[in-house]
């Protein structure tokens, strides 16, 4: 258990930039995408091209649910491969990037109000390192990974993400990873390319709600229709993109891109918020 004094005592080692980072909420889909040349997966390549190069990343991956705020903290962290029924050079997959420990104590001193714990024994799990590998295939920039609270509200995780604000002007890129519309159950894997109705309707009430700022009609996503409760069966893919909005600041430029929905019921659809070398 880490005490609150412990992660003060990192506060302050990170020096502000001129630069104000992007920060990047990424529709990751299948993690076939991480070995994949493919349009989804070239984006994200061009994106590690388009935005300065950041001193560390910091992604909050769908796929790490855990009761309580955690944060890894090793020199080291192992690629996981948390998944089955794929190719086995998926599985043989490594992205060997560098943890930073003291990049994860002043982060959990920036969520001192979530009691997070320092954790060793997580590491980069296919959230995050399907995407890294493609914007920074020679993993040597650290990458470390933020939790999801499962016992917290979409509120909450907006709020969390404004805490971590202050990160982006020490030149750490934050990135949400999920999707804002999955639905695994409902997939039709006849149909490669396209959205259901019901899909499209909720991307694009998502689309119009970001462009116009109103993360609380986002945070409250359960009363946006039937659609969007048919989009987002399970929140784990949806509250990153709610971390991402909270780092936006007023007035902040935002890009769309890979904008499209795939088998019917996954979007792809991502988002940059902020200019790149702003």
């Amino acid at each position: 258990m880490n005490t609150l004094s412990e992660f003060r005592s990192f506060t302050g080692r990170l020096e502000d930039t001129d630069v104000l980072m992007p920060a990047l909420f990424v529709g990751h889909g299948s993690p076939m995408n991480g070995i994949e040349d493919n349009a989804f997966s070239r984006r994200w390549a061009e994106k590690g091209k388009e935005i300065p190069t950041p001193k560390a990343v910091l992604c909050v991956s769908a796929h790490w649910f855990t009761r309580g705020t955690r944060i890894t903290a090793m020199e080291a962290p192992p690629t996981i491969h948390d998944f089955y029924g794929f190719p086995p050079a998926l599985s043989a997959v490594e992205y060997p990037a560098p943890g930073d420990p003291a990049l994860a104590g002043e982060t959990a001193g920036l969520l001192s109000s979530a009691g997070p714990l320092l954790d060793h024994d997580w590491g980069l799990d296919h959230g995050t390192w399907t995407i890294t590998r493609h914007m920074y295939p020679d993993a040597n920039i650290p990458v470390l990974q933020l939790s999801i609270d499962h016992t917290q509200t979409p509120g909450r995780h907006y709020e969390l993400g404004r805490e971590l604000a202050s990160l982006r002007r020490k030149g750490i890129l934050i990135i949400g990873s999920g999707n804002m519309v999955h639905n695994l159950r409902m997939m039709n894997w006849h149909q490669p390319e396209g959205a259901y109705d019901w899909a499209a309707t909720a991307q694009e009430r998502f689309s119009t709600l970001i462009r116009e700022g109103d993360a609380a009609a986002l945070a409250h996503y359960e009363r946006l229709g039937p659609e969007a409760r048919l989009a987002i069966p399970t929140p784990e893919h949806y509250l990153p993109l709610l971390y991402v909005l909270g780092l936006r600041g007023s007035n902040e430029p935002v890009e769309f891109f890979n904008d499209r929905t795939v088998m019917g019921s996954v979007s792809m659809t991502s988002i940059q918020i902020g200019a790149a070398g702003a």
